[in-house]
C-alpha cells in the first residue's frame, strides 16, 4: 500500500503501555492523571480512540478523539499544502568563451523562455586548457548574457569561477 501523505503514527488504545496517562477530553478539557485502563474504559464509552499525542512526557499525554478522522484531516492539509507549491526547477545553460554573437543570442532567447516560466536559469561557461588563463573573458561573456536576459531575469548569484567552469544563476524578475 502506497501512502500519499508523511503521518507519524502514533500509539492508539492497546498500544499504550504505560500505567498511568495524562488524558484530555474529545473538547480539549483536561481529565486529569488516570491509569491507562480507566482512561481505555472512557474512550470506548464515548466510542472514540485513545491516541498517545506526547509519549515522551511525564506522564505522557492521552487525547480521546476519532484517530480515522484526525488521520484523515492531517492528509487532507498536507496535500493542500502541496498543491500551493511551487516547484522551481534550474534549468542549465552551457557557454563557451569564444562564443559568437548569434549563438549568444540564441541561447539567451532560450534563457528568457526558460525565466519566463518562472525557472531558475545556471548559466554556465566552460573552460578548455589554454582558456583557463583568461577567465576574464568568461566574466564578459556572461555578463553580456546578463545584459540581454535583463528584461526577464536577475542575477542570483554573481558569476564564480568553479573549478573549470564560470557559474552564474538567474532568477525570474518578480513584478
Amino acid at each position: 500500500m502506497r501512502r500519499c501523505c508523511k503521518i507519524k503514527e502514533l500509539q492508539i488504545n492497546e498500544e499504550i503501555r504505560e500505567r498511568e496517562v495524562r488524558l484530555i477530553d474529545v473538547d480539549g478539557s483536561q481529565l486529569g492523571v488516570v491509569p491507562t485502563k480507566k482512561a481505555l474504559e472512557i474512550a470506548e464509552e464515548k466510542r472514540l480512540d485513545l491516541v498517545n499525542v506526547a509519549p515522551n512526557a511525564k506522564p505522557p499525554v492521552c487525547r480521546i478523539m476519532d484517530y480515522g478522522k484526525y488521520k484523515y484531516e492531517l492528509a487532507k492539509k498536507e496535500k493542500e499544502a502541496r498543491k500551493n507549491q511551487k516547484v522551481i526547477n534550474i534549468k542549465e545553460i552551457r557557454l563557451t568563451p569564444n562564443i559568437e554573437t548569434h549563438d549568444l543570442n540564441v541561447k539567451a532567447k532560450r534563457a528568457m523562455d526558460f525565466l519566463k516560466d518562472g525557472d531558475k536559469v545556471k548559466v554556465s561557461v566552460r573552460f578548455r586548457g589554454r582558456e583557463m588563463g583568461h577567465t576574464e573573458i568568461g566574466k564578459e561573456v556572461l555578463d553580456e548574457f546578463a545584459k540581454i536576459t535583463a528584461d526577464y531575469g536577475v542575477i542570483d548569484k554573481a558569476p564564480k569561477l568553479e573549478g573549470k567552469s564560470m557559474v552564474m544563476y538567474l532568477g525570474p524578475k518578480t513584478e
